[in-house]
Parts: C-alpha cells; sequence; structure tokens
C-alpha cells in the first residue's frame, strides 16, 4: 500500500515569478519567506508534501500547513507573522531615561519603579532581575535617611566624655591642642 498522496497546488505565480519572489526576499533577507517559497519551487516541481518539507528541511505537518497557506493566500500567506522570542524590553537608549528619571525623582519605593516603567514602556521585570538591572547600571536600593537612626542625638556629648575616659583626663574643649586619635593598621 504504496499510495502518496499528491497535493494540488494552487498556482498564483508562475515559475520565473515565483523565482522573482524567491530573488526579492533574499534581497529584503527575509530568509524565513525564503524557505518557504523554496517549498512551494519544490512543489511546483512535482514533489509531494513531504518530499518538499524534506527538502528544505521541515517537518510533514509544517509543510502541510504552509500549503495550506500557499493555497490560500499566496506569498502573503507564507510571509511569517509573528517575530518569535521574548517580547521587547527597553532599549538602552530608553534604559538611560529610566535612569534619569529615576536620579531626577529620588526617592523612589521599588513598586514605584515597577509602575513607572510598565506604564511608561509597557514592560514589566521580576523584582530581583530589576534590582539586578538598576545594580548594573550603578543604583541601589536606599532607604533615605538625613541621619542614621540608630546614632543617639547627644553622640557627641557621649564621645567627648568616654575620650576623656579613655585617656584618663578630662578634656576641656578650650584646650589649644585638642587630642586625636587615629587608628592605624
Amino acid at each position: 500500500m504504496n499510495a502518496s498522496r499528491r497535493f494540488t497546488v494552487v498556482e498564483h505565480l508562475s515559475n520565473e515569478e515565483l523565482d522573482d519572489a524567491i530573488d526579492v526576499a533574499q534581497k529584503a533577507d527575509e530568509t524565513r519567506l525564503v524557505r518557504r517559497l523554496c517549498f512551494v519551487k519544490n512543489l511546483y516541481e512535482g514533489k509531494t508534501q513531504q518530499q518538499a518539507g524534506a527538502a528544505v528541511g521541515v517537518s510533514q505537518p509544517t509543510s502541510s500547513r504552509w500549503a495550506r497557506a500557499w493555497n490560500q493566500d499566496g506569498v502573503e500567506g507564507l510571509r511569517p507573522r509573528f517575530g518569535g522570542g521574548r517580547p521587547p524590553k527597553p532599549t538602552p537608549a530608553q534604559w538611560d531615561e529610566i535612569c534619569t528619571l529615576l536620579e531626577d525623582g529620588q526617592p523612589w519605593t521599588p513598586r514605584e519603579i515597577h509602575a513607572l516603567i510598565e506604564d511608561r514602556y509597557g514592560v514589566t521585570y521580576h523584582p530581583s532581575h530589576l534590582a539586578r538591572k538598576l545594580r548594573a547600571s550603578g543604583m541601589h536600593y536606599a532607604k533615605p535617611r538625613p541621619m542614621d537612626p540608630r546614632h543617639p542625638a547627644d553622640a557627641e556629648e557621649i564621645l567627648a566624655e568616654r575620650l576623656g575616659q579613655a585617656l584618663g583626663e578630662d578634656t576641656d574643649e578650650d584646650e589649644e591642642d585638642p587630642v586625636v586619635l587615629g587608628f592605624f593598621r
């Protein structure tokens, strides 16, 4: 039972027009369209879908899909509709713009940064990835504090008192030559 099913190909273009379409697609650097048009050329030469698909390196289901697309819409039916891959992320120029906005409008919370990027560019990042991208750009999340909250209000007085105790004398602020301590390795 060696019945090979032949597929009826609608000849939207003549052989010469098909060759011209392949040349135009090659010049336009549309490699995926060139491959599909070569598949159709093999069908024009009388090959089965499976043989034509094998000649350009695609599976039988893909060759059936391409043949149906050719019969329905011709060259436009074979033109790839999706570029593939992940959705685009901000370009380097857009990322520089984001960094400038973040530097100018400080302070920002991580949530506000996510909202800004999503609203302005339609791009979402995982929080840890966004933190990595910001660090790579020289930015870091930090809580803006005018002073260290662990710092006691009378820190200078405490230092003066402890310094006097360490030197074994009472320090007097009116002295001509104050004692200066340094720490060396």
